[in-house]
């Protein structure tokens, strides 16, 4: 591999991620090369890839090509493919528009969540639509040590245990995934959020993002922890007719969540480009081996 690979650096709310522009989908990003860049240490160092591809060239969104021209190949920071990632998706779009590929207003995005409908503002926001989450019934238990809480199992195109906590260091150091029981409400892993209130609609997390570990910040997970807040205040738009919107404060910033009478989600937080410049592929190739 002597060539040498363009990327880019970005965050949302500390979330970060290496961008690696690659429209016709040409560079084979293994689990391997994927770990090898997310080192934070030995690589670049971040929390996952964005791996950005025009939809028609990518076999998993050629039939969202269509809809969105774009479609983001999201990879965790262990080499693992996601199904979506909320900061990635602004942090992606962020990336666009710096590209020249969009502008100020509105774009569509392919994920494998399926597309999602995105507002990049003038004040440097970008909102996305989350689409609606799912909320399966069953209990659910997470445990920390010696401590153990019921936890809100909520689905928004990936899973999440919400567990309401006194303190948020009660959530330990969460290097490892906090034990989750039944093991069988989440066959394919799940990310944990434990969570503290702040104010009226106001709250606090710290999440463990499967196949990543603790991150600073987790899109879907706020909007997760953001319904199953509401749900536990007697909060239903569904029901009321009323849009409900959850300030979410994680390590890494915060973001606005607001939930819609028709179900369908919305996140509006920061997104930034930090840096650019190309990956040595002789490097890669022997951090392969």
């Amino acid at each position: 591999m002597s060539t040498r690979i363009a990327f880019l650096k970005g965050h949302g709310t500390e979330n970060d991620f290496v961008i690696v522009p690659d429209p016709d989908n040409a560079i084979e990003l293994s689990p391997a090369a994927v770990a090898a860049l997310c080192d934070r240490r030995a690589g670049i160092g971040g929390d996952g890839v964005l791996h950005v591809v025009r939809s028609a060239a990518h076999p998993e969104a050629r039939r969202m090509a269509d809809e969105a021209e774009w479609f983001m190949d999201y990879r965790n920071s262990d080499g693992s493919i996601a199904e979506m990632c909320g900061n990635g998706v602004r942090v992606f779009a962020r990336y666009l528009q710096h590209a020249g590929h969009a502008a100020e207003g509105d774009l569509a995005i392919a994920t494998r969540g399926g597309v999602k409908s995105v507002h990049i503002a003038k004040d440097g926001d970008v909102t996305v639509g989350m689409g609606s989450a799912r909320l399966p019934e069953g209990d659910v238990t997470v445990r920390v040590g010696e401590r153990s809480w019921p936890a809100r199992n909520v689905n928004m195109g990936n899973p999440h245990a919400i567990a309401f906590v006194a303190d948020l260091a009660h959530a330990g150091d969460l290097y490892d995934p906090p034990p989750v029981s039944p093991e069988s409400a989440y066959p394919e892993g799940v990310n944990v959020e434990f969570v503290v209130d702040r104010g009226p609609r106001h709250v606090a997390m710290r999440v463990h993002e499967r196949g990543s570990g603790e991150t600073r910040s987790c899109g879907t997970g706020a909007c997760a922890v953001a319904v199953a807040t509401a749900r536990r205040d007697g909060a239903d738009p569904a029901v009321t007719g009323t849009p409900v919107t959850y300030t979410v404060d994680v390590p890494g910033g915060r973001l606005v969540i607001t939930e819609r009478p028709d179900g369908q989600i919305e996140m509006t937080g920061p997104a930034v480009i930090v840096a650019e410049g190309e990956i040595d592929g002789e490097w890669l190739e022997n951090a392969l081996r």
